[in-house]
């Protein structure tokens, strides 16, 4: 199997981004086509990918002191924050995540859903919003 994983990998090519295969169509990885219609992913892939993405937020929430502190419905909560927004742009939530550092759920809460995401993500930011309000889920 390694000996036709490297074959491949050399006729097909190896990208992390998408890219158009020389059909045109959309493609990833080492010739996965991902174009509607296609192979697409398998639902283990998508589980697969989404926890990837779920340890790679957590490991960067980690370098705020206090998040390891946070219960884990609120750690939850900063953790679908990070995933939609990315870190930096989580963090540049200032009063928010001054206020989640010093137990003010309440106003952190209030400061995520006064604000530009709030409005684009709807229903997203009531249920996150919630969860950083009260520890539980909605």
């Amino acid at each position: 199997m390694s000996k036709l994983s490297d074959q491949l990998r050399i006729h097909e090519g190896v990208r992390s981004h998408v890219y158009k295969c020389s059909s045109g169509l959309e493609t990833i990885g080492v010739g996965r086509c991902i174009a509607q219609g296609s192979l697409g992913l398998s639902d283990d892939e998508i589980d697969y990918l989404l926890e990837n993405d779920i340890k790679r937020c957590k490991q960067e929430l980690v370098s705020l002191p206090w998040f390891i502190d946070l219960d884990p419905v609120r750690q939850d909560a900063l953790v679908n924050l990070c995933f939609n927004l990315g870190l930096t742009r989580l963090l540049g939530f200032k009063n928010a995540m001054a206020a989640m550092a010093t137990g003010d759920y309440d106003k952190a809460a209030e400061e995520f859903l006064d604000s530009r995401w709030s409005r684009q993500v709807g229903q997203r930011s009531l249920e996150v919003a919630h969860m950083i309000r009260t520890g539980e889920y909605p």
